[in-house]
């Protein structure tokens, strides 16, 4: 196929198919807006997209093997199980975008931004590219002291992720993978960690003010000199070894008597402590 500078007319309804029936020689995606389309699934391989406007636009299964998304802003979209094998995505936003299953095999990611980028451990990226320190998340991730206050990581898989200091305030950590990771000295203030798989997980010096730990898996997890756990709900916690849940039960009785403002319940209930 043959790109020239030439844009390609795009409305708001163009479908997938009438994009690709409207992709003739001699026309261009350069600087194209296809915001919050669905083009799920098509081929655009080898196609120019640079400076595209593709944020929230499902890209799952498209094969983008050799295009030029250099420049193309790409934030909070659907790359599941996308072919992006040898593309340019140098300068590309990348930030929350959902990267499970994609292949980025031979991909320029030079000055790419992935910031909350979702991966797992099926993504596969370009040898020798350092994925772990690019902020985005998935299993081994380098988060040390980042930033992720109210971020939605539901179920996500950061097993063995280094997330010591980090700002987790208001995260939605449920059902998510914890397990191994290093989470000492993190603010966890608010955070949903309802159901999460925390085993062997440290968690000695974090902030756990007002966090949701229900049904958590905290098996081998290291709960040692926390900051607070005032108002925090540990409700059907597994795994709580009986030293551990006597060593949370000795804290203060003024956070022990906190009540969880979502849940409704105070920390002392929770644990099954006995206040005198």
């Amino acid at each position: 196929m043959t790109i020239s500078n030439r844009p390609l007319e795009l409305t708001q309804t163009n479908s997938p198919a009438r994009i690709l029936l409207d992709l003739q020689p001699g026309q261009s995606l350069v600087g194209a807006d296809l915001q919050d389309k669905d083009l799920s699934k098509i081929d655009l391989s080898k196609v120019n997209l640079s400076k595209a406007n593709l944020s929230r636009t499902n890209l799952s299964g498209v094969n983008l093997s050799q295009a030029n998304l250099k420049g193309a802003d790409l934030r909070g979209a659907n790359l599941r199980g996308a072919n992006l094998s040898n593309a340019d995505l140098q300068g590309s936003y990348l930030n929350r975008t959902q990267l499970h299953q994609a292949n980025f095999t031979g991909a320029n990611l030079e000055d790419a931004k992935l910031q909350v980028a979702y991966y797992d451990a099926e993504t596969i990226w370009p040898q020798g590219y350092a994925y772990k320190n690019s902020g985005a998340v998935g299993p081994g991730a380098n988060l040390s002291g980042a930033y992720l206050n109210t971020a939605n990581l539901r179920g996500a898989n950061l097993q063995g992720a280094n997330l010591r200091g980090a700002y987790l305030s208001g995260a939605d950590l449920t059902s998510a993978n914890l397990q191994g990771a290093a989470l000492s000295g993190a603010n966890l203030k608010g955070a949903y960690l309802t159901g999460a798989f925390l085993r062997d997980v440290r968690l000695n010096g974090a902030e756990l003010q007002g966090a949701d730990l229900r049904a958590a898996d905290l098996e081998g997890a290291n709960l040692e000199q926390l900051q607070s756990i005032a108002g925090a709900d540990f409700t059907l916690v597994q795994g709580l070894s009986d030293n551990t849940r006597a060593m949370l039960c000795s804290r203060p009785p003024k956070e022990l008597g906190t009540w969880n403002d979502f849940t409704q319940t105070n920390t002392a209930d929770s644990l099954g402590c006995q206040l005198n």
